[in-house]
């Protein structure tokens, strides 16, 4: 039954409230893998994590096209179909994250929901991800956010339940199950141009994601080069021996 819901058609579907005032089964799963694997490698010390890291045959490289993908998601309170191909001509933030109902995950998701508009300033969208089916997304978003949930939040929420994304964007822990916390910068052009990967326990900052989109529409809409902790009205470089003496003859 279940698995018929997760894939009939038509692809909006939506739950009662009542369906979803207790944590589903998945959830709590995902929570206590996120939990054991946190512990483990911080216990051991593990100084081979690169290994525990799962690649797909399509890996999402810097100035390539990003890997292709289609999946479900909760958007608004309902489950829609998302693809990547869905925000071609805007800059979209890929989210990666462990798992639903933890602990950093709300915090990062939240944040970044609460500065969408920011990101729609410079053209760009928001998606956060996980292993998580949908229902469990759904879930934890009728979870108010003083007791950890996600609220009333702004970005989709997709469902990478066969972990294909994950593999395709080298952030798999197989293990564990779960994602690391990667952050993908693609544009409008579909080509992938920022990838930052963190360990389970460290958050992600929106301020820092917001001005590498700034950098990458100057450097595309100028030709120069920012140097760094450059932000939006700073000098830039230009990148020829000659010329750019301007700008270390400004700043030194």
């Amino acid at each position: 039954m279940l698995r018929r819901v997760l894939t009939q058609s038509p692809r909006v579907l939506s739950a009662t409230r009542a369906q979803l005032n207790t944590r589903p089964v998945g959830a709590l799963s995902a929570r206590s893998a996120f939990s054991k694997h946190y512990t483990t490698n911080n216990n051991n010390n593990n100084n081979n994590r690169k290994s525990n890291v799962a690649t797909g045959p399509v890996t999402a490289t810097i100035q390539k096209t990003a890997p292709y993908w289609k999946a479900e998601a909760v958007v608004d309170g309902q489950f829609k179909e998302l693809s990547l191909t869905d925000y071609k001509g805007k800059f979209l933030v890929m989210v990666f994250y462990p798992a639903d109902f933890t602990f950093v995950c709300p915090t990062e998701l939240l944040a970044f929901s609460d500065r969408i508009e920011d990101f729609r300033k410079l053209g760009a969208e928001v998606v956060g991800i996980s292993v998580d089916n949908t229902f469990s997304h759904l879930a934890w978003t009728n979870l108010p956010r003083k007791q950890g949930g996600l609220g009333d939040i702004k970005i989709p929420l997709v469902s990478d339940l066969k972990k294909t994304m994950a593999k395709s964007y080298r952030v798999l822990i197989p293990e564990a199950g779960v994602a690391l916390r990667g952050l993908f910068v693609i544009d409008p052009n579909q080509t992938l141009r920022v990838s930052h990967i963190h360990d389970l326990p460290i958050g992600r900052s929106v301020d820092e994601t917001l001005r590498v989109i700034e950098a990458i529409k100057f450097t595309d809409e100028h030709g120069e080069v920012c140097p760094a902790n450059w932000k939006a009205g700073e000098k830039t470089i230009k990148p020829n021996p000659k010329d750019s003496q301007e700008y270390f003859d400004a700043v030194n």
